[in-house]
């Protein structure tokens, strides 16, 4: 049995590195050396140290990843693709898990007179951590949370937005101006050689509020980009609007942009901006304070703006309107008790004779060219028509100018009373009491 092993090591190996201890006709052991376990037949593996991932540079890797073919965006297959990751971000050269300082790398080489030398710096416990806290970061798409005062109409859209003033544009600054977005949407035409191309459509409004205002609209790859130039070309298209008292229109004006109609109307100061909203920032960016406008049609912002601006500009002073009829102006307002106040008179103002019988004389038909805006009357509550409501009126007759009547006696005399209640004191309304009522009682009683 020893025999037939010794001769079975000896076919491999040499036998000069094993020693076999034979106890009878049986083995005790088999003692061998390292080299045992040694081949001398080399293996052959093919092992390759290159691939895709080490010979592309990651610029190309990024974009297999990331971008999508334009028939493939055409078909709606841009949507939900993964974003391009800094993988370096948290890395610090010379800041590794073994912190090094390494003059000329992360230090400079010299200090003062002294030469610095390369050694090693206190570990961070917490690098490890922070490293992971910033890679999870960049997984999660995170938006910029502005202030509502600051974000515009919505949450998610630009339109409303302040982008601040215009830049200079040689010795010329603009100081107090402010600039609003209107509009900022994604156009595209088909080419012939390009296919379809998209832009970003930006316009914008600007303004210093005391009169001056423009606007303007630019095309551009990129939203930025857009918004740059057409707040650039809206200084330069600043012009001058007239307005009432600081705060309002000149008259009430219509205007009209393609399908669009605006009908204008001047209030009152302290009524505000009950308008729309692409309106309400061209008024902000004008100095307008108080307006009403109605908009029917298409709403269309573009067609908006200009029929808005082009009514401004056609605006007319008082004393041009008083020239040109060559009459007195005389204007009667409600806050003023329908007083007539001369607003303007022209240096000749014709007689009487002289005014035509078809002449036009009321000032809001004059401003819309003989037209007339036609207002469409409420219709009457749904309550009215019932039968109970009937019932009702017949109750509250005697009743149904208590209040204008309480109102005009308090203003009159300060106390709700009868203009006989001098001669007849008891003609005097009285607050409910309990204890009166109790004083009386027991009166009665007594009596």
């Amino acid at each position: 049995m020893a025999s037939s092993i010794l001769r079975f090591i000896r076919t491999f190996h040499s036998f000069q590195n094993y020693q076999v201890v034979e106890n009878g006709s049986k083995i005790v052991s088999f003692m061998y050396n390292h080299n045992f376990l040694k081949t001398h037949i080399p293996i052959n593996n093919s092992i390759r140290n290159t691939s895709f991932f080490n010979k592309r540079p990651a610029e190309q890797l990024w974009k297999g990843v990331t971008s999508v073919s334009n028939a493939g965006k055409r078909r709606g297959r841009a949507r939900g693709l993964a974003r391009k990751k800094d993988l370096n971000r948290g890395q610090v050269i010379g800041q590794g898990k073994i912190p090094i300082q390494f003059p000329g790398l992360n230090v400079p080489v010299i200090h003062g007179k002294e030469i610095l030398q390369q050694h090693k710096l206190p570990e961070d416990p917490e690098r490890q951590e922070k490293l992971i806290k910033l890679r999870d970061s960049m997984s999660k798409a995170r938006r910029i949370k502005l202030s509502p005062l600051e974000r515009g109409w919505t949450s998610y859209r630009p339109g409303g937005m302040k982008i601040g003033p215009p830049e200079p544009v040689g010795d010329d600054t603009f100081e107090g101006f402010e600039s609003w977005v209107l509009e900022c949407k994604l156009v595209s035409t088909m080419t012939s050689n390009l296919g379809r191309k998209s832009r970003v459509s930006a316009m914008v409004v600007t303004g210093n509020g005391n009169g001056l205002a423009g606007y303007a609209v630019a095309k551009a790859k990129e939203t930025k980009h857009a918004l740059a130039v057409a707040k650039r070309r809206a200084g330069n298209k600043v012009v001058f609007l007239n307005r009432y008292n600081n705060h309002t229109v000149v008259h009430d004006f219509y205007t009209q942009c393609g399908r669009t109609k605006i009908f204008v109307h001047k209030m009152y100061e302290g009524y505000g901006l009950v308008c729309h909203r692409a309106i309400k920032c061209c008024c902000e960016a004008i100095g307008i304070k108080d307006i009403y406008a109605k908009v029917e049609g298409a709403i269309n912002y573009q067609n908006i703006i200009r029929a808005f601006f082009e009514g401004l500009l056609r605006q007319k002073t008082f004393q041009q309107m008083a020239d040109e009829k060559k009459l007195h102006l005389v204007e009667f307002r409600k806050e003023n008790d329908d007083f007539p106040v001369v607003v303007a008179s022209p240096a000749k103002v014709r007689t009487s004779d002289q005014i035509q019988p078809n002449e036009i004389l009321d000032f809001n038909q004059y401003l819309m060219n003989g037209k007339i805006v036609l207002k469409k009357k409420k219709p009457p509550p749904f309550f009215t028509k019932l039968d109970s409501w009937a019932v009702r009126l017949k109750k509250i007759e005697p009743l149904r100018n208590k209040k204008d009547v309480r109102i005009r006696l308090l203003a009159e005399y300060g106390d709700v009373r009868s203009f006989l209640a001098d001669k007849y004191p008891e003609a005097r309304a009285l607050l409910w009491s309990k204890k009166r009522v109790m004083a009386e009682k027991a009166a009665k009683e007594n009596q």
